[in-house]
């Protein structure tokens, strides 16, 4: 658990959570993928830098962290190489036994490769015993270990089949599904689940 997990006096989320792991929640910054609504979260460099500081691991990412312009534009592109990769992953017809990275592009390819190269966020324990997360250069640091999230889960057949989108019309995300029966349909209940309901309900006139 990191230290801003504890912070009662953190603001509310400005990022959706939840998937399931790091790449996927990454993957929720393009908001709605697919859908007439799709929106863009990562509008500039500062919300690339919020996003790592509500959602990776390292609580402090000081002002100096914030990418330049061409950062920002990497770490799009890096979002799109970790979609194109997991959902190549899961595509149905998909034979058993195919490498996670087959088909991929070249570009995507290099992509995550380059990204995962970099040093991630490193454990230490602070004078209060509490356990942080520190790394020179947060923003790089998170990239990376959401690179290496991506690789690893698109390599890891036992969850593959629990990977699925969610099955609102109108969501776009992709969530690992940690449910024992293996059975969620939605990437939240609280959101998509609800909305669902409620349109099913007005259908029927209730």
């Amino acid at each position: 658990m990191s230290a801003h997990d504890t912070d009662v006096t953190a603001p509310p989320a400005r990022f959706r959570e939840g998937a399931g792991r790091l790449c996927l929640d990454y993957l929720r910054t393009l908001r709605y993928r697919g859908t007439p609504a799709v929106t863009e979260e990562l509008t500039d460099p500062a919300a690339l830098a919020a996003w790592v500081r509500q959602c990776g691991p390292c609580a402090d990412v000081p002002a100096g962290s914030v990418p330049s312009p061409d950062g920002l534009r990497e770490a799009r592109a890096l979002r799109e190489a970790v979609y194109a990769l997991v959902t190549a992953a899961i595509v149905p017809g998909r034979p058993a036994g195919t490498p996670p990275g087959a088909g991929l592009a070249e570009s995507a390819r290099t992509r995550l490769n380059r990204a995962a190269d970099h040093a991630v966020p490193a454990p230490r324990l602070a004078a209060s015993g509490d356990l942080r997360w520190h790394a020179d250069d947060p923003v790089t640091a998170t990239l990376a270990l959401i690179a290496r999230d991506a690789l690893d889960l698109a390599a890891s057949p036992g969850l593959l089949p629990r990977l699925r989108p969610c099955a609102s019309p109108t969501c776009g995300a992709i969530f690992l599904d940690h449910s024992r029966p293996g059975t969620r349909r939605w990437c939240s209940m609280d959101v998509c689940g609800n909305q669902a309901k409620k349109t099913a309900l007005r259908a029927r006139g209730v």
